[in-house]
């Protein structure tokens, strides 16, 4: 599946960073290790809408990481998802009388316009669920040979995962069993059908059902994949059987990564999946979590339409932590349309405080799992000083510009 392009990322000096970032698994904050390359998972879009403001917040949190490793002399091979074919998407393509194909691919490119817009690194790959179906359905018949999956005896060809067949399971999220079901049933599983071995066993091939789209499943018979198995195997498949960071929404906690994981660590033997599972916290909007089920999005492609600067929309969701849930008001973004042009004004001055400084304390902020609130803060100091007329460094403004564009994303 095609990318976006990617932006031109200007070299800094040397003395890149350590990145310490938060693992929901160990509930606290670690370094990261990673070898070379560092290895990165980021769940995508179920393209059944444009992305909202919740999407571009989750993105920005692992570009950031992304500029980081890079910054710290890593090479990133980096992986994200389209779940291209699901429940979600048939049913919006069914209730608007449209073909699914044509609204994944609408809202897909969709989706690559703000990420370019915003300045997201591109994933080294960009994978749809449908692309990599062939692999899933081997890796599902290896599971039901290893005798770690189940057919349901009643004539639907469906398949699902024991989830007892992965012994540490539940140790990303942390929750206890009555929570799980309730997760579950609201999020994508079926814990109330009947014939599973455990309400929690997750689906891996959903067969052929009227009025649906399938593909050849082999022995599996025809049918399509389940959503955890699809990320398991395409992680599996281009990064390896251990990740750095597995990545996206704190929704995704339970079940889908924890789900995903276990797919992958009865498949290889190895554990944790993922040194560190990482969460960016939810958007809302008037006291509401932004979600399609509610209908209280506020989509980056209208406010582009509108011509807010993407860097400025850039600016209002790094204003605070990526791991807080909070709240989108449009005070956020005017602060960021008036902290982005403070900046531009500061770096056209002939000279500035000391740019080194600057770039020390913003790699030290962000090396701090993530805190882009001190980074930019750190900024903030810099441009009042500027623009008042402090520092003598002639060369300050160009550094502060490549380091702002190169760790933080803010460019143009």
């Amino acid at each position: 599946m095609k990318s976006w392009p990617p932006p031109e990322v200007p070299p800094l000096p040397p003395g890149g960073r350590t990145l310490a970032l938060f693992d929901s698994a160990r509930d606290g904050v670690h370094p990261t290790a990673p070898e070379d390359p560092a290895r990165m998972y980021v769940c995508g879009i179920t393209p059944y809408d444009a992305a909202h403001l919740g999407h571009a917040a989750t993105m920005i949190t692992f570009d950031l990481i992304n500029r980081l490793w890079r910054d710290a002399g890593h090479r990133v091979d980096y992986v994200q998802n389209v779940t291209d074919i699901d429940d979600p998407l048939l049913e919006r393509a069914a209730r608007d009388h449209e073909d699914w194909v044509v609204l994944a691919m609408r809202e897909t490119a969709l989706f690559r316009e703000d990420m370019a817009a915003l300045r997201i690194l591109p994933p080294t790959h960009y994978v749809g669920a449908v692309e990599s179906i062939p692999a899933i359905v081997a890796t599902v018949a290896r599971l039901l040979g290893d005798g770690v999956a189940y057919r349901l005896d009643d004539g639907t060809g469906d398949v699902y995962f024991d989830v007892s067949a992965a012994p540490r399971f539940g140790y990303e999220s942390h929750l206890t069993r009555t929570r799980m079901v309730e997760l579950s049933a609201e999020r994508g599983g079926d814990p109330d059908r009947a014939g599973k071995r455990d309400p929690l066993d997750p689906l891996l091939w959903r067969g052929v059902r009227d009025g649906e789209p399938s593909w050849p499943g082999a022995d599996l018979g025809p049918g399509r994949p389940g959503w955890h198995i699809e990320c398991a195997v395409i992680a599996l498949e281009l990064l390896g059987d251990r990740i750095d960071v597995q990545g996206g929404g704190n929704d995704l906690v339970f079940p889908h990564h924890e789900m995903s994981a276990a797919h992958a660590e009865v498949l290889t033997g190895h554990w944790p999946f993922a040194g560190h599972y990482v969460h960016a916290g939810m958007i809302g909007l008037a006291g509401e979590k932004m979600s399609k089920s509610k209908g209280n999005l506020v989509f980056a492609s209208r406010l582009r339409a509108d011509g807010v600067d993407p860097m400025a929309l850039r600016l209002a969701l790094l204003a605070d932590h990526y791991r807080t849930d909070r709240q989108w008001t449009d005070d956020l973004l005017k602060a960021g349309q008036e902290r982005l042009a403070r900046w531009r004004a500061a770096l056209g001055a002939p000279a500035g405080p000391d740019g080194a400084a600057l770039l020390a304390a913003v790699r030290e902020r962000l090396a701090d799992d993530l805190d882009s609130p001190g980074a930019l803060r750190s900024v903030d100091a810099w441009a009042e000083a500027a623009l008042s007329g402090e520092g003598t460094d002639p060369g300050a403004p160009a550094l502060v510009a490549d380091t702002l564009d190169a760790l933080l994303g803010i460019g143009g």
